[in-house]
This record gives C-alpha cells, structure tokens and sequence, in this order.
C-alpha cells in the first residue's frame, strides 16, 4: 500500500476560531485527515513576534486545542500537537537561517506590512528602500522584533521537518510558501542533496471560500472585529448578527445587491438550505425583502452549526486530562519526523559528533 502524503497546516494561536476558520479550513480538514497523513499544530511560537500575554498566550493554546478537536478533528487520524513541544524546529530554525538572507526577508509584503502597523509607519509609501529605512532607522523607540523578520524562515521550518507534501495556505500565504520553495532548493542545491521536497499549495478543488465579516467589507478576520466565534453563546451570536451592517434597501426590482447585503447572502449560502437562500434572493429582487427577517433566518440557521460545537468545546476546555493525552500523543509523533530530519540536516551541515 502506497504511503499517504504529508498534508501540514498549523494556525497562530492568538485568539478564538471563527466562522471564516471553520469554512475556510477546518471543516476540510476534518475530511482530509481520511485520505492524507495529516498533521495539524497549534503556532505558539509564531504568536510570540507580537509579544503577548503569557496567560493568555497559553489560553489560546488550551482554547484551539479544543476547538480543532469540538470540530472534528481525531487524534487517532490526524497528529494534532503544539508546536514548542517539538524543540527540534527551534533548533532546524537556527540552522536555516544560516541560508536565508536579510534583504529577501525584508522584501516580503507581510513583513513590511506589519512592521508598518507595530510602528505605525503610513502605508502610502511604496518605495522599498524608504520603508526599509523607516523600520531600521534610529530616531525611534520603537522597534520591529527579528522574530517577525524571520517568522518565514520558521514557517518554512515547520513545513520542511515534517517533510510535507502539502501545505492549504490562503493568499496571504503563498509569497511565505514559495519562499519555503525557495529556501529547500537552496539548501538542496548548496549541498548537493535531495533532503528537503518542496511543498506545494494544497488544491481544495472549485473557488477558495471566502468567508465575508459582518462589517459591510473584506472578509472575516480576528483582527478586525467583525467575527462569529464557534465559540460564541446563542445571545452573543444573534446580537452580532442583528447589528450586522445592510443598506436601505432596494428601490428598484432587480437591482444589484450592495456589499454589505451580499455579505449576508454568502454567509446564507454557506449555512443555509437552498430554497430558504432562493426565497430571501426573490425578496430582494422584487423589493419585498426584510433585513431583520433575514438575519434571524441566518443566525438561526448559523446556531444549528456553531451550537453543537460549542457545547463540545466546553466539555473538552474542562477535561485538562484528555487534552494533555492528545497534544503528548501529537508531540511523539511529530517529533518522531522531526528528530529524523533535524539528524539528516546536522550531518549534512558537518555537525558531527568526534566522540
């Protein structure tokens, strides 16, 4: 029988899962680790270049533990782990570096992006060299840590030590993957070896899902205020649904929907039957149509998904036991890969035992 590929993906943990994670990824994924050797971690280190609570770091950690598990991920399928609990990528972390340069690091769009907001540098300014001053200049306080500098080279680390196949990643991710790419063919190259495969994007097959907020704009993201949790209580739910942003309606039959009311549709679509989508589509189109009754509909039928998962959620937050069992389980087996890989690199680098 012909060995399963390597699909890897790991998520930062700083915050709750969302609806735009469930829809987005982790509902596939839930039907990936039948068909792949799957491995799925918890990005703490990666959480660290925004230097968070300690606490609360660990929270989120506990909290998305649960969540992958609420959502149907299976230990006994899938190898689900933390990522500082396998220490060999700290170390694979260190070695890769020595290969990767400054200057393409610092030329990556999700670099410059967020150092621009840590250090609250205008986006208006697209000159490369101008920007790169403004992050390593002297006349301020503020700094950009190398953590985040490097967060690609640690991406790559993660990818490279399991020595996955296949990684989803979303479009703010490519550029990360390619460097990946990138970065194993330069080390293959550099010593003559075939060590490392590239990973390519895993193919989910039809459009990416693009799960929109309830703020009128953009998608669904932590960071912009406008998301349903899966954790998210009945009343905390059907609040933020009620005040998601409309227009005033249509004035004319058949006109085009708006943004923010095709928001609604999409997350309608997404968790909806069809013929109940279809009939507030016709309300729209014939000017009958009524907001509140659409969004008691959408969160209704949002609650029938999110509900059983939360109460999951909490059964597992609760049971210290069981989640200790899987992430040490997780560990064992990621390491197993892990310590192979980082053996092969060491040897290949001329880091030699004499003794």
């Amino acid at each position: 029988m012909d060995k399963k590929e390597i699909v890897l993906s790991g998520i930062r943990a700083t915050g709750n899962l969302h609806l735009g994670n469930y829809f987005g990824a982790l509902s596939k994924f839930v039907r990936m680790q039948e068909d792949y050797d799957s491995m799925y971690f918890i990005a703490d280190l990666h959480a660290l270049t925004t230097n968070p609570d300690p606490q609360q770091l660990h929270c989120n950690v506990k909290n998305i533990i649960a969540e992958y598990l609420a959502a149907g991920l299976d230990p006994e399928k899938s190898t689900l782990f933390v990522q500082s609990d396998v220490p060999e990528v700290s170390e694979l972390y260190l070695l890769l570096n020595m290969h990767v340069g400054i200057g393409e690091l610092m030329r990556t769009a999700s670099f410059k992006d967020k150092a621009r907001k840590q250090l609250g540098i205008k986006t208006d300014n697209d000159n490369d060299g101008e920007i790169e001053k403004e992050i390593i200049g002297s006349d301020s306080n503020k700094r950009v840590n190398a953590g985040l500098l490097t967060y690609p080279t640690l991406m790559a680390v993660d990818i490279l030590i399991q020595k996955a196949h296949k990684v989803p990643v979303g479009k703010d991710q490519e550029q990360h993957l390619e460097l990946t790419r990138r970065f194993a063919r330069r080390f293959n190259s550099f010593y003559g070896v075939e060590l490392f495969p590239e990973p390519t994007n895993f193919d989910f097959g039809g459009a990416p899902i693009k799960v929109p907020g309830l703020d009128g704009s953009g998608k669904m993201g932590k960071s912009e205020g406008n998301c349903i949790y899966l954790i998210d209580d009945e009343k905390t739910l059907r609040k933020k649904v009620m005040r998601a942003v409309t227009d005033e309606g249509p004035k004319v039959p058949n006109q085009p929907v708006s943004q923010p009311v095709q928001n609604l549709f999409t997350l309608m679509e997404l968790t909806s039957a069809p013929d109940v989508v279809q009939h507030f589509r016709d309300a729209y189109a014939d000017c009958s149509i009524r907001y509140g009754d659409l969004k008691k509909q959408l969160a209704e039928d949002i609650l029938k998904i999110t509900l059983p998962i939360r109460e999951r959620i909490l059964e597992i937050q609760n049971d210290d036991a069981y989640m200790g069992r899987v992430v040490r389980l997780g560990a064992e087996k990621a390491r197993e890969r892990a310590s192979k890989t980082l053996r092969e690199a060491r040897e290949i680098m001329g880091i030699r035992k004499f003794y």
